[in-house]
């Protein structure tokens, strides 16, 4: 699940990426934004997710994808859109157009 914040003096979003998984020990997050390199998400026990912050430009588009434990992909089931990748899978897409 995408949580939105938009800030009226910064050119940029606010991103929490959620994700939650039954078999789930760890989770990193992969993306545009972070040259396709894994970020580790932090689990928050209380509530079963995993969550990670990140800051991204306004009005683009972002691929992202979840790894978990290290070697199963999953998409956002709640993500904004999904495209096709080369590895004859979809990738989820974050936008971070502001809506009024």
């Amino acid at each position: 699940m995408l949580h939105k914040r938009f800030f009226k003096t910064k050119d940029e979003a606010e991103i929490t990426f959620e994700f939650a998984h039954p078999d789930a020990q760890e989770v990193c997050l992969i993306g545009e934004f972070n040259s396709w390199q894994p970020v580790p998400m932090k689990l928050n026990k209380k509530q079963g997710v995993f969550k990670c912050k990140q800051r991204l430009a306004l009005d683009q588009q972002y691929h992202f994808r979840y790894l978990i434990n290290g070697e199963f992909w999953d998409n956002d089931h709640k993500a904004d859109a999904y495209e096709a990748n080369s590895f004859g899978t979809e990738n989820s897409i974050v936008n971070t157009q502001r809506i009024n």
